[in-house]
């Protein structure tokens, strides 16, 4: 029995997971990975602009928004059987992902272990790089800041890092939302979650595997993972797709909703419709055909 709505709860994994379930029964499904330190609320207007089409989740991740966790040690890895499980008892046999940073990381590391469980990615100012020394330091300072001085000077001063001036200036709700989503996350949900992310190891070595129709998309101000990171997954996917978000940082989603939905929905339409007409047709391979139509987008891209 499918649950429709928001804040939908579910065990998984002796676990209580929170999540959102929309869009037609029988629709193709878009599962919608979060990034750090935020939580499923910040893919609403993804959820409103493409839940008429296609059946559209988000979720908590371990330790996140209204999802819990216990005293234990975070992973990728760890997220990623959660995702699998979730999907298990969702029933759902196969998906798209469309991550946003941390939820890029557990994207690449699912499709290399899940391979046959995905229909396509979309990987959001994301990259497939492990932390490098001077990151992992940055790391271990920002626990050791939530410890001494709390978490909302934490979230102070992380927004700074994922907004464009220009949304500064302008006072966007978007920034007051991020800030809320960071500081309604336990200390030890942070700390735990950026040990996860310090110890995760590369993925840029699997790109070449990557089979699925792939769309890659960056904020023109992205700080954290710019758009040299998007290219270079990019040349190391074959017939993937890279979109530049304008006048946006790293939260391309939040700063700036249209663009990136315009591209989302441009990109799964394609996907499903291509499938929808091959298994119509009676025949022919539908990656070989999608491949073609996304190279037509090919000369758009920004390379």
């Amino acid at each position: 029995m499918r649950y429709f709505g928001d804040n939908i709860r579910l065990v998984v994994n002796d676990l209580v997971v929170s999540y959102t379930d929309q869009g037609p029964d029988e629709a193709s499904v878009i599962i919608f990975i979060h990034g750090f330190p935020f939580n499923k609320t910040m893919w609403h207007k993804q959820v409103e602009s493409l839940k008429d089409t296609f059946r559209t989740i988000t979720y908590d991740i371990r330790g996140h928004g209204e999802t819990e966790s216990e005293d234990e040690t975070f992973s990728i890895e760890l997220f990623v059987n959660d995702l699998i499980s979730f999907m298990d008892k969702l029933r759902i046999d196969k998906a798209s992902l469309c991550g946003l940073s941390m939820g890029g990381y557990i994207a690449l590391n699912a499709i290399e272990n899940y391979p046959e469980r995905f229909d396509a990615l979309v990987l959001s100012d994301t990259q497939c790089l492990a932390d490098s020394p001077e990151a992992k330091e940055k790391r271990l300072k920002a626990i050791e800041n939530i410890k001494n001085n709390g978490v909302e000077i934490y979230a102070d001063e992380s927004v700074k890092n994922f907004f464009t001036q220009e949304s500064f200036n302008a006072g966007i709700a978007e920034i007051e939302q991020a800030k809320q989503m960071i500081i309604n996350t336990s200390e030890q949900s942070l700390c735990n979650t950026l040990l996860a992310l310090l110890n995760r190891k590369e993925t840029c070595t699997k790109l070449s595997e990557i089979k699925v129709p792939l769309l890659i998309m960056v904020g023109n101000d992205d700080k954290i993972t710019p758009l040299a990171v998007a290219e270079m997954m990019h040349v190391n996917i074959i017939d993937s797709l890279l979109k530049v978000i304008e006048h946006a940082g790293h939260l391309s989603c939040l700063e700036n909703p249209e663009a990136f939905n315009k591209e989302l929905i441009e990109f799964f339409d394609t996907v499903y419709r291509k499938e929808t007409d091959s298994n119509s047709s009676g025949g022919g391979s539908i990656l070989t055909d999608l491949r073609n139509k996304m190279m037509t987008f090919l000369s758009f891209n920004v390379l």
